[in-house]
């Protein structure tokens, strides 16, 4: 059973998320809360994933994500949101959020997305794919020269495990495909993370797209949402979970 917290600032949202989650067989919305109560209320709950509203009256909710992220055992994070605003997804990203899901995902999608966040897949709309990648995430991002430069530096193997986080799958999909043990991938990946230079898997895939490894167009490859969301850049979504 995957364990979901709902924090926003409108009782509405907070109970039409819950309704529908709590449809499914394997979620369970276990708490809701309202931005101030949200540390106290993930901390006592001790939730898989939590669904967190960037903009809040009474507390900001990248404030919020960083409390989260810096407890314990942190519970993946997923923004929820109604703007595409660089500047808020750069930063959330940067500060550990695990995707973004617009608030008018469509309902048949809100489980499913919930499912591939709890199993270390990131979900962002593609309006929030092309904001990143404009913004060059990371450090010494930049020009699309400078990024293949970083992705030469990965070893075959490990453009190759690049290339599946890129496609959304986690380390034991990515062991099936490749034929190794979920443990080899995680050391590939961590691998990857330090040679490029940057933080998460999400970053990590975006480097790749922007560097041609994905053979894509940026910011053209995001797909499986629309404007209600889908799953990160390139053909699938960057997994983030279980290389931290």
């Amino acid at each position: 059973m995957i364990r979901v917290v709902v924090v926003d600032d409108e009782a509405l949202v907070r109970s039409g998320f819950e309704l529908i989650l709590n449809a499914a067989e394997d979620l369970r919305v276990v708490a809701t809360a309202a931005g101030a109560d949200a540390v106290e209320t993930v901390r006592r709950e001790q939730p898989d994933v939590v669904l967190l509203d960037i903009r809040m009256p009474d507390v900001d909710g990248l404030t919020v994500l960083r409390e989260l992220r810096s407890l314990p055992g942190a519970p993946v994070v997923g923004m929820l949101t109604t703007f595409d605003t660089d500047e808020y997804i750069v930063t959330a990203l940067r500060s550990g959020a695990a995707g973004f899901l617009l608030k008018d995902t469509e309902p048949d999608q809100l489980a499913q997305l919930v499912r591939t966040l709890a199993a270390g897949g990131v979900v962002m709309s593609p309006k929030a794919s092309r904001s990143m990648l404009r913004a060059h995430p990371g450090p010494g991002g930049g020009a699309d020269g400078a990024d293949r430069a970083r992705v030469a530096r990965l070893t075959g193997r490990e453009r190759d495990v690049l290339v599946l986080v890129a496609e959304g799958l986690t380390n034991a999909d990515i062991g099936v495909r490749l034929h190794l043990s979920a443990g080899t991938v995680k050391d590939h990946v961590s691998a990857i993370l330090t040679k490029l230079r940057v933080t998460s898997r999400v970053q990590a895939a975006l480097l790749a797209e922007r560097a041609g490894l994905l053979g894509g167009a940026p910011g053209g490859a995001a797909s499986g949402g629309g404007a209600s969301g889908g799953r990160a850049p390139g053909p699938g979504g960057p997994a983030a979970r279980e290389a931290r």
